[in-house]
């Protein structure tokens, strides 16, 4: 994938994905030891401050040694969008790029990563009276009531939500309603954040599932005894944060607060949070499976993928 402007001296932004357990964070840390770039974390839950083992955050220490950016920027009972993600990493290209060094964008995000490549939809504000006027309407006749008028409406929006997905029907009527245009006519108008850059885009295959399957019990069993349980048990013993909070929503801090809230045992919540790590790592690939923009790469690719960005670094004089 390239962007439109690529002139003599224009720096390039790399883009490194691939699913949880894959191994990107390792990648990335040992290209930017070799290579002048400054990582980009592309991960919802690396915003926020306090959530560190059970997201596998670069330790503290790499960090100082290397440029990290969009990590620990949140306080974990804030809010961060995908809107807000672009606008940040947006401002990291430019800094990174003013520093003549290139920015590698890391991470398996899928919602963020949707929003840089394809943009975001110039959609609405909520409205209130709106939404609650489709509730009322959703309680009486139910929600594939509603996905029919949808139908009607936006067909290729209703394609794509189930009839029971109330959240996604009532947001497509509300901008229908709103606008008056298709939901799915103003999600085709949007433009990359990237356009103008020269993107240089990598997806990162896992080994066979079976073995990726291995290395994330091992991961988990890792984090369970470097302390991710007494890590969930100070996020909640704070006082101002809920399971409903988007930073505990995060996968394996929500099996442990319901564990801390008495829900289940201890093994148990080990149990889902590695079911809900494994769902994690099948839906990133499914959408990596969709994407024909970037270069596959495989698990002993790291070497010539690494001697090869170098040696295209350098022939930038860099």
């Amino acid at each position: 994938m390239s962007g439109n402007a690529s002139g003599a001296g224009r720096l390039p932004v790399l883009l490194l994905t691939g699913p949880t357990g894959a191994g990107k964070t390792d990648w990335a840390i040992r290209l930017a030891e070799s290579a002048p770039v400054e990582i980009v974390s592309v991960d919802s839950a690396l915003v926020y401050r306090g959530l560190d083992i059970g997201t596998a955050k670069p330790p503290h220490e790499v960090r100082a040694r290397l440029p990290h950016h969009l990590i620990d920027i949140c306080d974990a009972v804030e809010s961060y969008s995908a809107g807000k993600f672009v606008s940040d990493a947006l401002g990291c290209i430019d800094g990174i790029h003013a520093r003549r060094r290139v920015p590698l964008l890391v991470g398996g995000t899928m919602l963020y990563l949707r929003a840089l490549l394809d943009g975001l939809a110039a959609l609405p504000e909520a409205l209130p009276e709106l939404r609650r006027e489709l509730d009322r309407r959703a309680a009486r006749a139910g929600w594939p009531a509603l996905h029919a008028e949808l139908v009607r409406l936006d067909p290729a929006a209703a394609a794509r939500i189930a009839p029971n997905d109330g959240q996604r029907i009532q947001r497509a009527l509300e901008v229908c309603q709103a606008t008056g245009q298709p939901i799915s006519e103003l999600q085709r108008a949007r433009s990359s954040p990237l356009a103008s850059f020269e993107v240089r885009y990598w997806m990162l295959s896992p080994p066979d599932r079976a073995v990726l399957h291995q290395r994330l019990a091992r991961r988990l069993e890792a984090m369970m005894a470097g302390g991710f349980l007494d890590e969930v048990r100070h996020l909640r013993d704070r006082g101002d944060l809920t399971p409903e909070h988007s930073s505990m929503r995060s996968v394996g801090y929500r099996q442990l607060w319901a564990h801390l809230d008495g829900h289940y045992d201890l093994e148990e919540a080990g149990r889902r949070a590695l079911a809900a790590t494994r769902q994690l790592a099948k839906r990133q690939l499914t959408w990596m499976r969709s994407e024909s923009r970037g270069t596959w790469l495989g698990p002993a690719s790291e070497l010539s993928w690494n001697r090869d960005i170098c040696n295209g670094l350098k022939a930038l004089g860099l």
